[in-house]
């Protein structure tokens, strides 16, 4: 699609799903919702563009019957980039090489504020305390933070609009190992941290794999 420069998909096998929290989460209800994962890379100053020509086209493929309906929208949204913070300082790839590295794994983390006015607060914190801290040692080379911006009014209306864009923070953990291997000692308690500082509430967290393009690798393990 024009302006978008990368993209990668991943999958949650089953026993990814049940891996993940909280059990009452305000994105996925069943919390062990969603099997795959897309996500892409925008150029900066061009997302009226493409969303333009996104909204449009989509509408096109529907009327053309190509596009996939058995399947149900758990999180989908358009993010703003807010800061990525990197495990090994100015070495390595940087966050726009992310989705074309051969990334392991990667940990989807949403945490919502406590109010509009707290976000700033939390996403300091994240920056500057939390995720430097938690990065070190671990198999994540970064963690990319977003914010999410609404959904245009016209969008397809399988999609339902983005909740919490006031409040919610987006967080990709880009891992050098399969998140099974790691997920006891570097990501089960990713919830507590952030309720123990009191600037808001962890409301997913889930791990996926890199699917593998042109084949069917993992369908028979997604129930």
């Amino acid at each position: 699609m024009p302006w978008m420069y990368a993209g990668r998909r991943w999958v949650a096998t089953r026993d990814l799903q049940l891996l993940r929290y909280p059990s009452e989460s305000a994105v996925a209800c069943p919390v062990t919702d969603g099997c795959y994962l897309s996500v892409y890379w925008m150029t900066a100053g061009r997302y009226e563009e493409h969303m333009r020509w996104t909204v449009g086209i989509n509408k096109r493929l529907n009327r053309d019957g190509r596009v996939f309906q058995q399947r149900t929208h758990v999180f989908t949204a358009f993010q703003d980039h807010e800061t990525t913070v990197y495990r090994d300082g100015a070495t390595g790839p940087r966050d726009f090489h992310a989705l074309d590295h051969p990334y392991a794994g990667l940990v989807l983390q949403v945490i919502d504020a406590e109010s509009p006015e707290a976000r700033a607060g939390l996403l300091e914190w994240l920056r500057t305390r939390h995720l430097p801290g938690r990065l070190a040692g671990s198999p994540a080379a970064m963690v990319t933070v977003f914010h999410p911006t609404p959904l245009p009014g016209d969008r397809m209306t399988y999609v339902k609009q983005v909740e919490g864009v006031d409040v919610r923070l987006t967080l990709l953990w880009f891992l050098e190992a399969d998140p099974r291997d790691c997920w006891e000692s570097h990501f089960a308690g990713l919830g507590e941290a952030v309720a123990e500082v009191g600037l808001g509430r962890v409301e997913l967290v889930a791990p996926f794999i890199p699917t593998v393009p042109g084949t069917d690798l993992y369908v028979a393990e997604l129930r």
